[in-house]
This record gives structure tokens, sequence and C-alpha cells, in this order.
């Protein structure tokens, strides 16, 4: 319904221009039954000029949603507004699902400011705009971290092929763990024929001083299926954290690395049931008969779910279960 002539609308229009701001308050919070278009323009207006921040805050919030270029350029113009209006902004424009409100976007996105930039970004990162290439990249640049690391998604999501060779170097060489990590996992992106750009850094990265780093590492080397990492996953095995081995686990499997099977089996008897049924999976995987004594032995694991893994891993081996329970 879009009829400014419809009662509830006029009353709500009437409601939103009262001098009190208490009137007005409840007139944006009452914007979420009536739900019109014809509001907009109201609520974008009262984004803009209202005197007090709170509603100004509450008008953002109530915009979420609305895929209009108008209610895009007050959300916009509202990430330089107070923390509290900008904050509200900012995640009202991350709920944008058209691909076309991303275009307006895109010089908030090269924004000197860096929460203005970085905000840009983020609501730019899932409409997948191609032309959010070019200030991604040139944000990668950035002195600050949340400005980086909002361009590294932006790029991942594109799947920007011409960015790798910044992204490798952001695994290796940022000061913040953050955007390593991101740039970890956007380095999935990688076609067959560039795995080997990427594998170095990669492997590098299961070395990184902060855990979360290494296990995307290892999570990306598996979604690459990048062989030529196999020894550094299997490195990566002993890892002190068993959230890294569990993805270099997984890895292993991907790649069907017999050499792996050892210390898969190893990890068969780790205290994390988690680590010890991606263990039992990749051995499936693998396919290598050297694992099936391990594997009827852990048949008889306490955890349900490992058990399970470890029976359709033997039966992908053509073995027998062993002992269950």
């Amino acid at each position: 319904m879009t009829d400014l002539t419809a009662p509830e609308v006029q009353d709500l229009l009437q409601r939103l221009a009262h001098p009190d701001p208490g009137v007005r308050r409840v007139a944006v919070l009452d914007f979420a039954d009536v739900e019109d278009a014809a509001v907009l323009p109201a609520l974008a207006g009262l984004l803009r000029d209202d005197p007090d921040p709170t509603l100004r805050a509450e008008a953002a919030r109530a915009l979420a949603g609305w895929d209009e270029l108008a209610v895009v350029d007050a959300l916009a113009g509202a990430l330089s507004d107070t923390a509290e209006v900008s904050a509200a902004a900012a995640q009202s424009l991350t709920e944008l699902k058209d691909p076309r409100c991303g275009e307006r976007l895109l010089a908030h996105a090269a924004s000197p400011d860096a929460f203005v930039s970085a905000a840009a970004l983020r609501a730019l990162r899932e409409l997948r705009v191609p032309a959010a290439a070019t200030p991604a990249l040139v944000a990668l640049q950035h002195a600050d971290a949340a400005v980086r690391r909002e361009a590294v998604a932006v790029l991942g999501w594109l799947k920007h092929a011409a960015a790798l060779p910044s992204l490798t170097r952001l695994v290796i060489a940022d000061a913040d763990a953050d955007v390593r990590r991101a740039a970890a996992g956007a380095l999935g992106l990688a076609a067959p024929g560039q795995i080997t750009t990427v594998q170095a850094a990669l492997c590098e990265a299961l070395q990184d001083p902060a855990w979360p780093i290494r296990e995307e590492a290892a999570s990306t080397l598996g979604k690459l299926r990048a062989a030529g990492a196999a020894a550094a996953l299997r490195a990566a095995m002993d890892d002190a954290y068993w959230q890294v081995r569990l993805r270099a686990a997984r890895a292993l499997g991907r790649i069907a690395d017999v050499r792996a099977v050892p210390v898969l089996s190893a990890a068969l008897i780790h205290p994390a049931g988690n680590l010890r049924k991606e263990a039992a999976i990749a051995l499936g995987d693998i396919g290598d008969a050297g694992a099936v004594p391990v594997l009827q032995a852990a048949a008889a694991d306490p955890d349900p779910e490992v058990r399970k893994a470890v029976r359709l891993s033997l039966q992908r081996l053509g073995a027998p279960a062993g002992v269950d329970r």
C-alpha cells in the first residue's frame, strides 16, 4: 500500500511532524505496524533533520529492509551522525538486498572517514556489486584495520581474482589478526590454476601466532584441495589447539593424503570428540586400508557421533565395524 490519503498513513505523517518528541518517537515505532512506503520520505526526513539524536537513531532502525534509493541515501548520510545514529544506520544498511542500492554506496566506501568507509563496504559485501571491487582494492591499504577487514570481505564475496596478490600479502604481513584471518578465508576464491599462487602464503599462515588464523588457513587449504600443502597440514596436526587440528584433518581428508594416516590415527584418541570424529571421516576419505585397525578400535568410542563416523569410514573401506555399543 502506498496511499497518502489512507487514514492510518495521514495519522502517522501528522505525528511524525508533531512538535513533541515523545509523539514523534511513538509514531516512528508505529511505522512497523503500518509499513507503508508512502511514509518513507517522512521517516528519511526525520533521520536527516530531527534535532533529537535518539529519534534519528530510531528512524534509522525503522528504515531497515527498505530497498529504496532515497532510504539508502538517508541512511548513508547518517553514517556521519552521532555514534548511536551512525551505528543504527550502518546496521540497517546491512539489510539491503537489491544490488541497485549498492551503487549509491560506492562513494561512501571511498570516504576518508574510517567508520563511513567500513560501514559502506560492509553493506556492499553481500550485494555483490562488481563496481565495489575498485574502492575495496584501495581500502586494502587503509590505516584502519576495520576498513581493511571489510574490504577483504567485499573482494572475497565478489571472487575478485585480481585481488589475490594483495590478499596474499595481507595473510602474511597485516598487523591485525582479524584482517589476516579474513584474508586467509578470502583466498578460497582462487581458481584451480591459481592455487599455487596462494598456497605458500596459507602454509605460512599455519604458523601464525594467532590460532584462529591457523584454523582459517587450514580450512581454506582444504577447500582448495591444495595437495601441495600436505606436509604443512600434517605438521598442523600437532597444533596446540584442537580447532586447528580439526580443520587440518578435514583438509588432509579432502586431498586424500595417504601419508597423513598416522597423524589422523593418533587423533582418534584425542580428548576432543569433534576432532576424533573429523579424523575418522578423513581416514575414510583417504581410503587407505592401513587405517582399518585403528578405526575398528575407535568403534567403541564413548561419543555416538564419533562411532557413527567410524562405522561409515569402515564401510567405505569395506571392513567390519568391530566393537560397537
